[in-house]
């Protein structure tokens, strides 16, 4: 269902025979569509308005859907096919999809934040909805019958009267060549036939068979390969290099240096490796000490000045009474890798038409496409990037970085593809980080435990720094002779900043505040990592939720409940409680259990996640026994994506909240390969169940980045529940836990 293509948008046309409806629009005018005089349309639609950018209806029986979004194995592209299917009356193996290709999709920014659903997915049902109601005056006028006489059944138009005729045969020139009106309603569930159905995911079948190729594994007909050195510290600025004797190396094509990037194009994979290795121990650099190191961090944010400290009165309290008593705790969450098991990896060729194609696995296509064509000195339109599915990750690491640093090396070898891809110790110590932060929490309550005052506090540095067509965002593009300079950094916008993403409890307290402490400097390199500040702000909120109802003297669950006056929220609460068997849990020696929740950016998909763990004593290891988790994504489209979206998600997070956390010296990372950033394994993975709630009818909620938070907090405190200790520091690794337990204090 989905088509990697390398030709033009009109090569495109030429080659597939496909006489259709409609063409893509331009790239340049997708975002300049939408009169503000006009009618906001539904998600996507808003900035991409032409039918004919979503849709073309082919004389070969198909429909081919255009999305800007792309798939990282979340499952979006089998989401949207179902919806189109639906909404056209069309079977699902009509549906061919094209997504995340610059020339040939509407632009739908980054594919991140759990948008995918809300955005993309509400854009091709309305979308779809509408090319229905379009295909449908056409049929009545060539069959001379009125409309509502009509029905559809898989892309057949019949009539009350018998006669007939098929979307294929409507195809009359521009007829999609229009804007969206969103005045057509989509479908009501009733009539749905694949929405709300466990659809078998298009791409996992080819993946299991060993049949598609990640990115990582194409391999295009003359194609050369690239390595690159790095420097070995941040700072560091290259001096001299014997660029003459390894250009004599066997099947090197070109070494290639531009300020203090390095990098050589060769025949083979081997060839490029081995005069890598040789510029490498040639090369001198001038370094710096001055990173804070991985255990001096937490200090360094709560000393640095930050560059914007943001406000938030989310409930000022009405009243004069006295707390009876206040309570504080403060939890620290490390650097995180997005530690994926491919490392990032891009193809690109120069062409003689003087378009670099740059064949990427990165989230953020059309911004990517533009911060390279300024980095390289090209017009816009003569970079071209096309998504094709890498080997997993959900947030900015490499994908950029290599698609740009291909790129570069592309440019000095004209007409030959170049694939790049990056060590694994180069992956782990140039990746950009999900941020380090600091979270400190206060609550004053009454003598029943209620919370009359709740302030929060953050510090963080950024969590977003994607290449949002700024080239200063792309590594090597910082090392060139005529650098780029970094822009710096924003927390993003109402009501999903960043650092304090989720920092508002959905709770509702008497007076509530959160006040966030937003650092531009970074020590080491930071973007986005799946749910940005979420992860953490949960972990100490939920963490929080647990301490002040062992103070009240008060079940955590019960606690809860009462002050989450949100009713989807308490039943999704009580769900996963529920479905663990809170009420009738038994208590056995090392045992714990613990929960938490949390809305994703208090306008996503809500989840609760339940835990039972064991802890072993003598040691301090965690043992995870089983995990529950209940899930709110409004109006589900394919539950096995979504449960799978909730499953991944609370692996990953107990894989964060167990294990890994980066770690470096005043000079450099020091986690270089697996062993000094060991990942949850196979064996250690729980056995999970997934409760869904469906809203029929209700919007779309992004998932994704669900059940991270609620994970790390479930832990937390189930480990409390087994130990009496309460543990604030991330990773909860063994060394922790069992110092902790030692000391029979906090960690």
């Amino acid at each position: 269902m989905h088509k990697e293509l390398t030709a033009s948008r009109r090569g495109f046309l030429k080659t597939t025979g496909y006489l259709s409806l409609a063409f893509a629009i331009p790239l340049d005018s997708a975002l300049s569509q939408a009169n503000p005089n006009t009618p906001r349309l539904p998600g996507d639609l808003q900035t991409n308005r032409k039918l004919s950018a979503w849709l073309r209806v082919n004389a070969n029986q198909t429909v081919t859907l255009l999305v800007g979004k792309v798939e990282l194995g979340q499952g979006i592209l089998t989401a949207v096919s179902q919806i189109c299917a639906d909404e056209l009356d069309i079977d699902l193996n009509r549906v061919q999809v094209i997504s995340g290709d610059t020339a040939l999709v509407p632009n739908e920014g980054v594919t991140a934040g759990s948008f995918s659903m809300p955005y993309c997915a509400t854009a091709v049902q309305h979308a779809s909805a509408e090319v229905r109601a379009i295909l449908l005056e056409l049929a009545a006028e060539k069959l001379n019958q009125p409309v509502n006489s009509l029905t559809v059944q898989d892309g057949k138009v019949l009539a009350s009267n018998g006669s007939n005729v098929a979307y294929w045969d409507l195809i009359v020139g521009e007829s999609l060549n229009r804007e969206a009106t969103g005045t057509i309603k989509p479908k009501p569930a009733s009539q749905h036939r694949y929405i709300g159905q466990p659809v078998h995911r298009v791409d996992l079948t080819p993946k299991i068979l060993g049949e598609a190729k990640f990115l990582q594994e194409h391999r295009p007909a003359g194609m050369l390969f690239g390595h690159l050195v790095r420097p070995p510290t941040y700072a560091a600025k290259l001096l001299s290099v014997n660029a003459a004797s390894v250009q004599k190396m066997p099947g090197v094509v070109k070494v290639v240096r531009n300020g203090s990037f390095l990098g050589v194009v060769a025949q083979r994979e081997e060839q490029a490796l081995a005069a890598a290795n040789a510029l490498n121990a040639s090369a001198k650099w001038e370094v710096e000490k001055k990173l804070p190191t991985h255990d001096g961090i937490f200090d360094w944010l709560r000393t640095t000045k930050p560059n914007r400290v943001i406000n938030t009165k989310v409930q000022p309290r009405v009243g004069g009474e006295t707390p009876a008593k206040t309570i504080e705790a403060t939890y620290y969450r490390p650097y995180h890798m997005h530690a994926s098991i491919g490392t990032s990896a891009a193809i690109a060729t120069m062409g003689a038409d003087g378009v670099m194609l740059i064949q990427t696995h990165s989230q953020s296509v059309f911004e990517t496409s533009i911060a390279i064509a300024k980095m390289l000195g090209l017009e816009p339109s003569k970079v071209r990037c096309q998504h094709m599915q890498g080997a997993g990750c959900y947030g900015h690491n490499m994908a950029d970085d290599a698609a740009a640093d291909a790129a570069l090396l592309a440019m000095a070898v004209p007409g030959k593809p170049v694939r790049l891809q990056y060590t694994r110790e180069q992956e782990h110590k140039w990746e950009p980080y999900g941020s380090a932060m600091v979270i400190q929490t206060k609550a004053g309550v009454d003598a029943n435990g209620n919370v009359l005052d709740w302030d929060l506090q953050i510090w963080s540095t950024p969590h977003g720094t994607r290449p949002g067509g700024e080239p200063g965002n792309l590594l090597s593009a910082r090392y060139l002779e005529k650098p780029f300079v970094q822009p710096v950094p924003t927390n993003g916008g109402p009501p999903n900043y960043a650092a304090d993403r989720n920092g508002i409890a959905l709770y509702d307290f008497a007076g509530h505040q959160v006040l966030t402490h937003f650092i531009t400097d970074m020590p080491v390199r930071v973007s986005s990592t799946r749910g940005l500040g979420a992860y953490a702000n949960v972990f100490a909120i939920e963490s929080f939720m647990d301490e002040l109802a062992l103070a009240a003297n008060i079940d955590p669950l019960t606690y809860r409940l009462r002050f989450l006056k949100d009713e989807r929220a308490r039943d999704v609460l009580q769900q996963a409680a529920d479905k663990f068997g809170w009420n009738s849990w038994k208590k056995t020696i090392n045992r714990g259990r613990g929960i938490g929740f949390a809305r994703y950016k208090n306008i996503a998909g809500y989840c609760a996640v339940a835990l039972e763990v064991e802890v072993n004593p003598r040691n301090g290891r965690i043992r995870v026994m089983r995990a529950v988790a209940a899930a709110d994504s409004g109006h589900i489209v394919n539950p096995d994506g979504v449960s799978n979206q909730i499953e991944g998600g609370l692996i990953q997070s107990l894989s964060w909240s167990l294990k890994e956390e980066v770690k470096f010296d005043d000079t450099q990372i020091l986690s270089t390969d697996w062993n000094s950033y060991p990942i949850l394994t196979f064996s250690e993975i729980p056995p999970v169940e997934v409760v869904l709630v469906n809203r029929p009818g209700a919007p779309f909620l992004g998932t994704g980045e669900a059940s991270q938070g609620p994970t790390s907090a479930a832990l937390a405190n189930a480990v409390f529940d087994a130990t009496g200790v309460r543990f604030r520091r991330l990773p909860l690794t063994p060394e922790r836990v069992k110092q902790g337990l030692d000391k029979k204090g906090t960690a």
